[in-house]
């Protein structure tokens, strides 16, 4: 029988039936907390583990990144009720705050109502999601889920009833996972794939603008690939999991030395990363590559003059060479410079976060397993 949302989308303007949600780079944790006087002591006590949710042994597992800055809106409900959330490609679950969490972190974001929509409905099922210093635990239900124009019925989701205290630092309020249902806590199904299966997307492929700039232009366009966001031709390359979004990475070279991921190695394209982390001794030999002093918590910090003169670092995938000149690998806060190379610990694997993504355009294509990646426009 014809899925009639499919032939819906045929007969009205393809556009129609693609998604675009406008990204905010707002305030990261670690900015908030420096104004606030008070970074050093939350580091000590939430120490950042960027690997955590790649190889935590709870339900599903996700980190206390203190550098996370995109969230876009969604709303969940009849009527619909609004939350910031982080689009996360290294995790499959959407859940939010709900009036039911007493932690500290719920107090300053917005708490769903079960109450106040009419098309809710509990699953009758606990979800529990587990942090590098803490966890999210709630309840699964189903509602209607709204992103950018289009409505997801029957969509399942975690509402908190717990959260970490960490999480009282994130603008955001919750996090809607963009990876495979078979990472999903508790079975649930996630957006996308239920995007899919209504037939509300023309492609069945998602991609990711991330801009550098804070006055925005970020998006996430789903069912669409914008040509507008990126120059030259799209290098596809096959995943090596279906689970996260994981490819091959042949080599981190500078200067023709290979400094990185000699032999090759797994990675991981990742919006819910801010930086590109890898393996402690691969980590620490980039950044004393590119003339980097690593502190006690793993931050390398560089001399804000020498970035002009600072190499490129050259990641390797599939075959395929992807640059990133030292203006995108840095940043500048309150401290100074530093590099956006994270140290990932003694795992054999790497996380191509927000630095990498800024500089490519990435598409995530679930009808042939693929990810796409594209020099930004």
């Amino acid at each position: 029988m014809m899925n009639w949302a499919v032939l819906l989308c045929a007969l009205v303007a393809l556009s129609e039936c693609n998604v675009k949600i406008s990204l905010i780079k707002g305030k990261t944790a670690r900015e908030t907390l420096m104004e606030k006087g008070i970074w050093e002591e939350t580091r000590l006590k939430f120490p950042y583990k960027p690997m955590a949710k790649f190889y935590q042994t709870g339900d599903e597992a996700m980190t206390n990144d203190a550098d996370l800055s995109y969230y876009g809106v969604i709303s969940i409900g009849t009527p619909p009720q609004s939350f910031n959330v982080i689009f996360d490609t290294g995790s499959s679950n959407l859940w939010v705050p709900s009036v039911y969490c007493s932690s500290q972190a719920c107090q300053n974001h917005a708490k769903f109502n079960p109450a106040q929509s009419s098309t809710f409905t509990w699953a009758n099922k606990p979800v529990s999601i587990q942090y590098g210093t803490g966890s999210m635990t709630g309840q699964l239900a189903y509602d209607t889920v709204s992103v950018g124009g289009i409505s997801v019925t029957k969509q399942i989701f975690g509402a908190s009833q717990t959260e970490a205290p960490f999480m009282a630092n994130m603008v955001a309020d919750g996090i809607l996972g963009l990876a495979f249902p078979n990472l999903a806590a508790s079975g649930a199904t996630p957006v996308f794939d239920n995007m899919m299966t209504q037939g509300l997307v023309s492609q069945n492929l998602f991609s990711v603008y991330l801009s550098g700039n804070s006055a925005g232009g970020s998006v996430v366009s789903f069912g669409d690939i914008e040509s507008n966001y990126y120059t030259g031709q799209i290098t596809w390359i096959p995943l090596s999991s279906e689970t996260y979004w994981q490819i091959n990475m042949d080599s981190v070279t500078i200067n023709g030395n290979t400094v990185a991921c000699n032999g090759g190695c797994q990675a991981i394209i990742d919006t819910g990363t801010s930086q590109i982390v890898g393996p402690t001794t691969d980590i620490s030999n980039m950044n004393s590559w590119v003339g980097a002093t690593t502190d006690q918590y793993g931050d390398a910090s560089v001399n804000c003059n020498n970035i002009p003169n600072m190499p490129e670092v050259t990641f390797t995938l599939n075959g395929n060479a992807f640059t990133i000149p030292a203006s995108a690998y840095t940043s500048q806060n309150s401290y100074g410079c530093m590099t956006g190379f994270g140290n990932g610990g003694t795992q054999q694997l790497w996380i191509l976060g927000d630095v990498f993504i800024r500089q490519y355009y990435a598409i995530f294509d679930r009808q042939n397993n693929n990810v796409g990646l594209a020099q930004i426009a």
